[in-house]
């Protein structure tokens, strides 16, 4: 079999006058639709970041908001916590102080047997 292009017309043998010029028209609006669909995707995209930045200031308001939230707890925690510990250190502090005078009353309770036993004659048991 033999694939001749010798009988194939040429284009401009194919296409009469005419037909170029509604082609050409055909191109031409195929051109601006293209161009139109172009425009309506930037437009689309232009639209889309202004949606998109709209809600990123959205975002960052909300996330700030809730930040001064969780600051406005902590710092209630960080006062309740304070409350307590000091309430804690006084008792902790009078415990001490009882500590300090329980000690110094057996010191003073050591000295005098130790008075007691030497004025008696009494020798420590070892």
């Amino acid at each position: 079999m033999e694939f001749g292009f010798q009988d194939t017309p040429s284009m401009s043998q194919s296409i009469p006058a005419n037909e170029h010029e509604n082609s050409g028209d055909v191109i031409d609006e195929i051109g601006r639709k293209v161009e139109g669909l172009i425009g309506k995707i930037n437009n689309s995209r232009s639209s889309d970041q202004t949606v998109m930045d709209g809600f990123q200031q959205e975002l960052m308001n909300k996330m700030t908001h809730v930040c001064e939230e969780m600051k406005g707890s902590m710092y209630t925690v960080y006062e309740d916590n304070s409350d307590e510990m000091q309430m804690k250190l006084q008792e902790l502090s009078k415990v001490l102080d009882n500590c300090t005078r329980l000690h110094q009353e057996l010191l003073e309770a050591t000295q005098a047997l130790s008075g007691l036993r030497a004025s008696l004659g009494i020798k420590k048991q070892e």
